[in-house]
């Protein structure tokens, strides 16, 4: 057993298998709808969510984990005399981050013989998959914290990731809509081409499904030509536009993404369906 290990909040979307088999330990966010309080965790049918959401008046809200929630995990993982680096959304976008970092000064004050590194990404879904697996690399080399902690900084820094949505209408009545703000108005009749850099950024407007699914090609296209080899497609209700930008993928680095899958509840309330998206990092990283 790696004596650091990795922990992220639930806004990875990374497949389960990849996350049990990296031996990653999860915090829940949480999705509110009327008096409902659920954690994210235990919402495994997408389907179900993303139609209620096209269809509510209201839109459902989401929260943080709480400091305990962070307690719960990171207490059993001390015990077993395991340092931890906890690995998060963009604190621009989510209060995550704080609360892992309250429940690791806590923890650290009864517990001093151990350390506990919380890293913000700055970013969201995938980049925060990709820089866990990094960590989880390092660690399985025998890496000590000092040495995973720079791993996933190391992929953090270099890491891009992109999306296009159907609206920006989500992210206007969700309140995340950050500097896309200026968008807004005719903007919604378009295709917006977004990032995420502390929060949600614009980057291009397009007119069509197709060439917003074209410019994911070409962002795919550009991390190949970085050198980011390990990349990832995600979508929200878009599989046969994920498969299809996966095959595209395949063509353009001649191996397989490090993983496909759909984006949950807790981005999707304020993304919407229809996303699409793409991001990567160097497969070095990932040893």
């Amino acid at each position: 057993m790696p004596e650091v290990a990795i922990v992220v909040d639930t806004t990875h979307y990374m497949p389960r298998e990849l996350v049990e088999s990296n031996g990653l330990h999860e915090v829940s966010l949480y999705v509110n709808a009327g008096d409902r309080h659920e954690r994210e965790s235990d919402m495994p049918d997408f389907d179900a969510f993303y139609e209620s959401l096209r269809t509510s008046a209201q839109l459902p809200t989401t929260s943080q984990p709480s400091i305990g929630d962070f307690l719960t995990v990171y207490e059993p993982l001390v015990e077993e005399g395991r340092d931890i680096v906890s690995v998060h959304i963009s604190g621009g976008i989510s209060g995550t981050v704080e609360s892992a970092r309250q429940a690791a000064t806590d923890l650290a004050s009864r517990k001093p013989q151990r350390r506990i590194e919380v890293v913000d990404t700055n970013s969201a879904c995938g980049i925060i998959g990709l820089s866990a697996l990094a960590g989880a690399a390092a660690a399985r080399a025998g890496g000590d914290i000092d040495a995973v902690t720079a791993r996933v900084r190391a992929a953090v820094d270099v890491a891009k990731i992109w999306f296009a949505v159907d609206t920006l209408e989500f992210l206007r009545r969700g309140g995340r809509i950050g500097t896309a703000q200026a968008w807004l108005g005719g903007a919604l009749k378009i295709k917006p081409i977004l990032t995420v850099d502390g929060e949600i950024t614009p980057i291009e407007r397009v007119r069509t499904s197709g060439r917003a699914f074209e410019r994911m090609v070409d962002f795919l296209r550009a991390r190949h030509d970085d050198g980011c080899d390990a990349w990832v497609v995600q979508h929200i209700q878009a599989p046969d536009q994920a498969a299809a930008l996966a095959d595209r993928g395949r063509e353009i680095f001649g191996k397989e993404p490090v993983f496909v899958g759909e984006i949950g509840p807790v981005i999707g309330t304020h993304v919407g369906p229809g996303l699409l998206g793409v991001g990567g990092i160097p497969s070095s990283l990932l040893g």
